[in-house]
């Protein structure tokens, strides 16, 4: 078990991560109704659980106002960057989504890279590095034409006719542009805006009213949402609407971190494959990890993004089956168990892994718990845990799942070290 003296150092080493504490003045001890334990065969390690960020909407960039499943809040890895990480360093996220880390390392002035199965994510992530001139998006638009031609999928039940030709159109020209080998930043800028634009419950999207954006319905339930709403698709002009979510991601965007954002884009690593294996990354390239791994069987990411991916000329069903769910938790354990043994070899020494996961099966699986040892298995330190407490958000509560019952009911966040 681990001795007094260790477990007195870890718990001053977490307690460091309270915001506006160094890592080593923490002026007072915390209630002791904050702390707990987590025990393992390699010894007991503090958990401390307290509001470490605000749960208030919209309090990041708003160049990161890009949807997606099961993504975190920007204000998560910002708080560890700030505290593990020099201007200059490289901070990695295996498991990227929609670019959360990368996206807010870069803006901190720190070296990035970026790791996710699905293809659909460096497509959403990479753009934004390179954040262009409205006016020169509005040109752009200006020289892309809807399709006169139909095929594929049926749409109709999410886009007015009209606004299903600019779609199509716009989907020609990516897919023309790349083929060609002629699509450059200001293309992979405006695709990224559209891909998240497609559908959504509000008439900032271009669809009918639907689901929130980081999930398509299938056609069927969207025609029942239709009939049960009384409702046509109504024309969205999608030229108005890429410009519009343009300049709000651009909106609060200053100089300094403009320059962050191009210093980090040239030697940014994007890659898309297993997180198992990454021979993209060098031996001990990475100061600082911070990602989440998809929560055994609670996103199918798949489904979910059907109709983004065919946006991107992307098969959704080998997609579908490079995204590992695991169905029990000995099965997902086995697959961290792997991404822990390639993270420690891609950290360098000194380095650290903050490991977000949650809880799942109604709390019943707390899954930080079954984390711990695997990151020591991999030859980690284990600092602790620090448990993130959240109030209920506006997207769980369009779900129609609240945080302390179906949903994930905090952020809990093994903190590991390199030796």
């Amino acid at each position: 078990m681990a001795t007094a003296d260790s477990e007195a150092a870890r718990q001053s080493f977490l307690a460091g991560f309270i915001p506006g504490a160094g890592l080593s003045n923490v002026d007072s001890p915390l209630p002791d109704a904050a702390w707990d334990a987590v025990a393992s065969e390699n010894g007991t390690y503090p958990r401390l659980s307290l509001e470490f960020w605000t749960a208030k909407q919209r309090q990041a960039s708003s160049l990161h106002e890009i949807s997606y499943r099961a993504c975190y809040k920007p204000q998560l890895p910002r708080h560890f960057i700030e505290r593990l990480t020099r201007p200059g360093d490289r901070v990695y996220d295996p498991f990227s989504g929609r670019g959360t880390t990368a996206l807010e390392a870069a803006l901190m002035g720190r070296r990035v890279a970026a790791n996710d199965v699905n293809p659909l994510s460096r497509m959403l992530a990479e753009p934004r590095l390179a954040p262009p001139d409205p006016k020169a998006v509005a040109q752009r638009l200006e020289a892309i034409s809807p399709a006169t031609e139909t095929g594929g999928p049926d749409l109709g039940m999410f886009f007015h006719l009209d606004t299903e030709a600019e779609i199509r159109g716009l989907r020609r020209w990516f897919l023309d542009r790349a083929a060609s080998g002629e699509l450059d930043a200001l293309d992979a800028w405006i695709r990224m805006v559209a891909t998240n634009r497609l559908t959504g419950h509000s008439p900032g999207f271009f669809s009918v009213y639907t689901l929130p954006p980081n999930q398509a319905l299938g056609a069927d339930k969207q025609r029942q949402i239709n009939a049960r709403r009384n409702q046509v698709p109504p024309y969205r002009d999608t030229r108005a609407l890429i410009l519009r979510k343009t300049k709000r991601l651009l909106s609060d965007l200053g100089p300094e971190q403009r320059r962050h954002l191009a210093a980090a884009a040239e030697d940014a690593v994007f890659l898309t494959g297993d997180a198992r294996r990454t021979p993209g990354l060098a031996d001990g390239a990475v100061q600082l990890t911070v990602t989440s791994p998809p929560f055994l069987d609670v996103v199918d990411y798949a489904a979910d993004n059907w109709l983004r991916c065919w946006f991107a000329g992307l098969d959704a069903e080998a997609v579908g089956k490079g995204i590992s769910t695991p169905r029990t938790v000995e099965a997902w354990a086995a697959t961290m168990g792997e991404v822990f043994a390639e993270l420690h070899r891609v950290t360098r020494p000194g380095g650290f892994v903050a490991f977000e996961v949650g809880e799942v099966r109604r709390g019943k699986v707390k899954l930080d718990e079954v984390v711990l040892p695997l990151g020591l298995a991999a030859g980690f330190r284990a600092h602790g845990v620090l448990v993130n407490t959240q109030a209920f958000t506006k997207t769980a509560h369009i779900w129609g799942v609240g945080n302390n019952a179906q949903g994930t009911n905090s952020n809990r966040i093994v903190l590991f070290e390199r030796k």
